[in-house]
């Protein structure tokens, strides 16, 4: 089960490293990586897709054994070849597609399935630019300087019974989730917390991990080079020896 993995690494103190795959960018050469250069797990998704997930998980299968998780931009993006699902509630924003509308459609077709279901909080946080997620979930991050509010934010996630915390600075973000938000969210909350969005560098790597993070998701700079994923790796094996 991907949750208990995630919860396990956080028990023994170990960092986990996800690689976020859009569909509609998807990198075979990427994808071959995986045979010897292993993150913890894949994940799937999109804030638009025009590819089919089915077809895209499917080559992912066929490439790797590592599990595949989806990273639902809407609820159309379901695929019952994946291994499991982030079940996302954008409680940054106030659109109630986002927090309950997308749920109750895409319910009766995870029933349908085998996907484990992860109830995840997911927040955005402002990056210095607008983001896909934002435009297409007409919602705003929470100011990057609003500790308060976003730990609060965080808490209610958590009380309300998600499993998992993402914080997300988006696509392409210019800048990191800060490591003050990082640091308070850790300090103040008991589930594993998920940081993605901008990471470029294995300097910042570093800092999201030592801030606090379980887990760090790498998309972009991935699609870009897919080289640095070894780079990365590093960084994640060092904190866990």
């Amino acid at each position: 089960m991907i949750l208990q993995s995630i919860q396990a690494a956080l028990q023994n103190q170990k960092k986990q490293l996800g690689v976020l795959i859009d569909p509609d960018k998807f990198n075979l050469g990427l994808v071959s990586l995986f045979k010897t250069e292993k993150p913890d797990f894949i994940l799937v998704g999109g804030s638009l897709l025009s590819k089919n997930i089915d077809d895209v998980i499917s080559e992912i299968k066929t490439q790797t054994d590592l599990p595949v998780v989806i990273f639902p931009g809407n609820a159309m993006q379901i695929s019952a070849k994946a291994d499991a699902i982030l079940f996302l509630s954008l409680i940054s924003g106030r659109n109630p597609e986002f927090l309950i509308g997308n749920h109750v459609q895409a319910a009766p077709l995870l029933q349908q399935t085998d996907l484990e279901v992860i109830p995840t909080s997911y927040i955005l946080v402002e990056n210095g630019k607008t983001t896909a997620v934002e435009y297409m979930s007409n919602t705003r991050p929470i100011p990057a300087d609003k500790t308060e509010i976003l730990l609060a934010t965080a808490l209610a996630g958590q009380y309300l019974g998600h499993r998992l915390l993402y914080l997300e600075a988006g696509s392409g973000a210019q800048t990191v989730v800060t490591k003050t938000i990082i640091g308070e969210v850790k300090a103040n909350l008991d589930i594993p917390i998920m940081v993605g969005g901008g990471i470029q560098t294995t300097e910042q790597l570093k800092a999201v991990y030592s801030a606090g993070a379980d887990v760090a998701v790498l998309g972009t700079i991935l699609e870009n080079n897919a080289t640095l994923l070894s780079d990365f790796l590093q960084v994640r094996n060092q904190f866990n020896d």
